[in-house]
């Protein structure tokens, strides 16, 4: 990174609020509006950690290696194709204002993922997530909630903060999922995963709502706001006791362990959301991969 730095202000130095105000006025839907500044938040998060403070501090090359790690970890390829989309818009926008000269995030590539294979949790990391005792106090509620939903449906991290109170429907044991392009989706939920939620809304939603929280959201965070992304996040750095699980890598997990136990490809492809059954496919060379690893680690011969 360059060792130059020109601040937007001392409360401001990324220019958020008024790049906020720019997607306001460019009437945006709500989604779209969330998704953009999640990005951008989630960049400087981790731009800031490597010593930056404002956007003159990133070059094409940390955007780039910034793109890469999430692929690394097993990010989907449309989200990180979104990513850059979103940051395409916040380096425009600076340019635009006068904020900075140049744009970094021009002909910024999405790196292949060719050779990656998606992230999956292992077992000691899945077990001290959902098996260990959090307490019973409105957060420890909340995070029991969003980790069994996570796996046990499935749902991106979008998807889940998406959830209303009515997406849920106990009786049947299935969630209404609103995903990419706004297409609605049916999941099962594991009746622990129904009861974790029901819990949440029975003895901790009521504790943290707030006056201008939405009245439809089934998830809040602590400042009484519908749960985002990178709340997600800290839920899960939180409650892990064994290393760094990202979000969409309990979404990998589901999958994988249900190809492992014979679920057709379709049927999960259903359940992901995806539209191209290409992209399910990939969870079966995730699964391949593991049964080779597990050959080599336990065959007299491997």
């Amino acid at each position: 990174m360059s060792e130059s730095s020109q601040p937007g202000g001392a409360k401001d130095p990324w220019y958020l609020a008024g790049y906020r105000r720019t997607l306001r006025a460019a009437d945006r839907s709500p989604a779209t509006e969330r998704a953009y500044l999640s990005d951008v938040e989630a960049l400087i998060a981790w731009a800031s950690t490597r010593g930056a403070q404002g956007p003159l501090d990133l070059t094409r090359r940390d955007l780039r290696t910034y793109l890469a790690t999430m692929t690394t970890r097993g990010d989907e390829r449309t989200s990180v194709v979104r990513r850059r989309a979103s940051l395409r818009s916040y380096f425009t926008w600076l340019v635009e204002r006068g904020f900075l000269d140049l744009d970094p995030s021009a002909r910024l590539s999405v790196p292949s993922p060719s050779s990656v294979l998606p992230t999956v949790v292992v077992r000691e990391q899945l077990e001290s997530l959902l098996d260990e005792e959090w307490g019973d106090d409105q957060w420890a509620l909340l995070d029991r909630a969003v980790c069994e939903v996570l796996y046990g449906a499935g749902l991106r991290v979008s998807e889940l903060c998406d959830l209303n109170l009515d997406s849920v429907d106990y009786r049947q044991g299935l969630v209404r999922v609103l995903g990419k392009g706004r297409k609605e989706r049916l999941v099962p939920l594991h009746q622990r995963g129904l009861d974790a939620v029901a819990l949440w809304f029975e003895e901790g939603r009521e504790e943290v709502l707030a006056p201008h929280s939405p009245p439809e959201a089934l998830f809040f965070n602590r400042r009484g706001n519908r749960l985002g992304p990178r709340d997600v996040r800290r839920i899960l750095d939180n409650r892990v006791a064994r290393g760094h699980v990202h979000p969409h890598a309990l979404r990998h997990t589901f999958a994988t362990h249900l190809l492992e136990g014979g679920a057709d490809l379709r049927v999960v492809q259903e359940l992901l959301g995806h539209e191209s059954l290409t992209t399910t496919q990939l969870y079966t060379h995730v699964s391949k991969a593991r049964l080779q690893k597990i050959h080599r680690q336990t065959h007299p011969r491997g």
